[in-house]
């Protein structure tokens, strides 16, 4: 639903890209976007291999740290989990379920795939929906001090959010984008495949210094993510079940 996010697909055919690396920047585009997806969460694909002449299912999806038991919960005075806040998190999934799906099917580098998210965190013209889902919910994203600085641009005024067209910058998720596509040069300069040097980055992500980063600032706002529950997650391949009717 973002016409942004085609365009970065479109972009990726141009370069010559098949579709897994058209959807990785898709992927990452929308999730520049904030609208409705983000860089943490989780991430969910099929994939038809033709060479195999099956479907793999990607999954990418967050989990709870560890920390994140009933008996915490309870010592909280909670029953269940809470719907929003640190409290509620669980570890990011989409940053890993992109570059696995990258470096197994794709054939073009996590550099060329990033480069539209990595132009839009730089700075883009934000959409209305966008801009107004922001304003909308401007209430929960004060409740982070992180978010509100980046999120809402127009602080203490009766419209704290961008506004439609204003160029929205995020400068930190483009520092971390950037840092992904470091790892993955060095790694190519080091003589690694272009798989290796993906999951280079990957490894940056979930067990070095941006993994080091995540862990401090949820930890900050009262989350429970450890660097053990990072560095032991893993995306699943999985054979989708499947029947006929």
């Amino acid at each position: 639903g973002k016409p942004l996010a085609a365009t970065a697909g479109a972009m990726i055919f141009q370069k010559g890209g098949n579709a897994i690396d058209a959807a990785c920047a898709m992927l990452g585009a929308v999730t520049t976007m904030w609208d409705v997806l983000s860089w943490g969460g989780e991430t969910q694909a099929l994939i038809y291999n033709p060479k195999l002449k099956k479907v793999i299912g990607i999954n990418a999806l967050g989990v709870a740290p560890s920390g994140a038991t009933a008996d915490f919960y309870r010592s909280r005075g909670m029953n269940t989990p809470p719907e929003f806040g640190p409290l509620a998190a669980v570890t990011p999934g989409t940053p890993g379920g992109l570059m696995t799906m990258l470096a197994e099917y794709g054939t073009l580098s996590l550099a060329d795939v990033l480069a539209p998210a990595i132009q839009m965190a730089d700075g883009y013209a934000i959409e209305a929906q966008g801009a107004n889902s922001i304003e909308a919910n401007k209430a929960r994203i004060k409740e982070w001090k992180y978010a509100r600085e980046v999120m809402l641009p127009h602080l203490g005024e009766s419209r704290e959010a961008p506004a439609a067209g204003e160029i929205f910058v995020q400068k930190d998720l483009a520092v971390t984008l950037r840092k992904l596509v470091e790892a993955e040069r060095v790694a190519l300069k080091a003589g690694k495949s272009r798989k290796d040097a993906i999951y280079a980055a990957y490894d940056r992500f979930y067990r070095g210094d941006i993994a080091e980063e995540i862990v401090r600032g949820v930890r900050e706002e009262g989350g429970l993510f450890t660097k053990e529950d990072l560095a032991n997650w893993n995306v699943e391949s999985e054979e989708p079940l499947a029947t006929n009717y």
